[in-house]
């Protein structure tokens, strides 16, 4: 196993590094200057804003910068924001956090919903449950994630006015307090995914449940709930928990939408605030931090395999 991490981290390397190349030759490729748009409403003399070029080393090749960044970044230094001038690193623990309690929250929501409905449908097949979690789980992937929370806001913040619509709940506040800002924006987020686990679930246990050791586990007289939880969903669970460690990888990523729509102070809002003010330093940090979160959970993801399943090992 140890050396299978190492590997896997020694993979890891290139990966990354391939990223921050493509991030920072792509955005140097795109037309405007950052500090004209940072000074674009302020009154500056030219002697300023070429010591804000150098500042940035924007005055240098875009080659040399990009050496410039990584040696910077292998001094733990993530550089300053050009907009709002700041630590980015400051910026990033703030609301790091954030982004990870909405992912994480909307992955528990999708799983807790989709594994017993998707257990229900498999093991009573074409009967009205069947047919209703399929129909439910087709509509669930079919709805886009900004329609969704823009509905979800408008019926439950506007309407009915039962849940805030904005911003992040504090435990000092309450524990409800704390809740209620997680409900909208992670069943926004959580919906898609549940229908989309749902079917997969129905359709692993589905394929487990016809093979030949389940026939003889039942022969056996083993009870119908320890052949389905012990013997079929252990089998049939790797393939949910593959796709729901990729999907959480994406949620990490693409929590942009959902925390724009509910004012969300993730890491996804701020890479669109970054974006929108062509703030290049913060794009290229939030971008390599997302790569990272997807490296990370997918090792992760497969180190889970040999506890859930003991036959499987890395040699």
């Amino acid at each position: 196993m140890l050396t299978y991490l190492l590997r896997r981290l020694l993979i890891a390397v290139p990966v990354l590094l391939g990223i921050t190349f493509i991030t920072f030759a792509l955005l140097h490729l795109t037309p405007g200057d950052p500090v004209k748009i940072m000074l674009a409403t302020e009154q500056v003399t030219p002697e300023v804003a070429a010591r804000l070029t150098a500042f940035y080393n924007l005055d240098r090749p875009w080659y040399v910068q990009y050496f410039k960044y990584l040696g910077n970044l292998l001094h733990g230094d993530l550089g300053v924001s050009i907009t709002s001038r700041t630590s980015i690193a400051a910026s990033i623990a703030t609301r790091l956090p954030n982004t990870f309690l909405l992912a994480f929250s909307s992955m528990f929501l999708a799983l807790i919903i989709a594994v017993p409905i998707g257990i229900l449908s498999a093991t009573h097949r074409n009967s009205i449950a069947d047919y209703l979690s399929l129909t439910a789980s087709m509509v669930g992937v079919s709805m886009p994630s900004f329609w969704l929370g823009l509905l979800l806001l408008l019926q439950f913040g506007l309407a009915w006015k039962i849940l805030p619509i904005w911003g992040v709940g504090h435990l000092s506040n309450g524990l409800w307090d704390f809740v209620s800002h997680l409900i909208l924006p992670s069943l926004t987020m959580g919906t898609g995914l549940a229908a989309l686990l749902t079917r997969l679930t129905r359709a692993s246990m589905l394929e487990v449940l016809s093979e030949d050791f389940i026939r003889t586990a039942r022969a056996k007289g083993l009870r119908e709930r320890f052949v389905l939880y012990r013997h079929a969903l252990r089998n049939a669970i790797i393939p949910v928990i593959t796709a729901a460690g990729l999907q959480l990888g994406y949620l990490l990523g693409g929590a942009v939408i959902v925390e724009s729509i509910f004012s969300w102070p993730g890491l996804g809002r701020l890479t669109i605030q970054a974006i929108q003010k062509r703030d290049l330093p913060v794009i290229q940090v939030s971008t390599l931090i997302f790569a990272v979160c997807f490296v990370v959970v997918t090792l992760l993801v497969d180190i889970l395999y040999t506890f859930i399943d003991p036959r499987i090992r890395y040699d």
